[in-house]
């Protein structure tokens, strides 16, 4: 609506837009200090629809300042190419549903490569589409990655992490805080 200035009267925003929002408001105390021994790096999935297709590189680039805080800045593993330029996971445009996985998984090593090239031990995929591609590649290429939703990185930090949430964690935080 914002990209075509179709009239309305109630605000759009992305999740990923309200989490900045909120730490910038002092709603959300997130901080790295969960993740000062541990090291654990991480990575960002830019999602096509919220960033290459609508929001652009303004949301790309609040969303790693918010991850920095979160993570820790020498945590952080930014892909390269990255924001507008990143690559898709090739899970999006109904492709994880269709039915063909072969080559779903095909146009998705672009991704998988991508993503092993940065040396994370997760990536943080907003995107559900995105989620499942990159944790399917993972596995099928078999990587050495886990893949996140932010939202489970932010209750880790806050401590509220219930342990039924931390299924697809990997061992190094399946337990962590508990």
């Amino acid at each position: 609506m914002r990209k075509y200035k179709i009239p309305h009267k109630f605000e759009v925003k992305s999740i990923l837009e309200l989490y900045v929002e909120w730490f910038r408001q002092g709603k959300l105390k997130i901080n790295s200090d969960w993740n000062r021994d541990l090291k654990i790096k991480f990575t960002l999935q830019d999602p096509c629809n919220i960033v290459r297709k609508t929001l652009g590189d303004k949301v790309a680039e609040d969303i790693r300042e918010f991850l920095r805080v979160l993570v820790g800045e020498q945590n952080f593993v930014d892909m390269i190419p990255n924001k507008s330029n990143n690559f898709c996971c090739g899970g999006g445009g109904g492709a994880l549903q269709a039915g063909f996985p072969k080559d779903r998984r095909r146009y998705g090593k672009l991704k998988f490569d991508q993503i092993m090239d940065t040396g994370a031990h997760y990536v943080l995929a907003p995107c559900h589409n995105c989620h499942a591609q990159i944790e399917d590649i993972c596995e099928h290429y078999g990587g050495s990655y886990h893949t996140a939703h932010i939202w489970t990185i932010i209750c880790l930090s806050l401590g509220i992490l219930g342990k039924n949430e931390r299924s697809y964690l990997g061992p190094d935080l399946a337990d962590y805080g508990l």
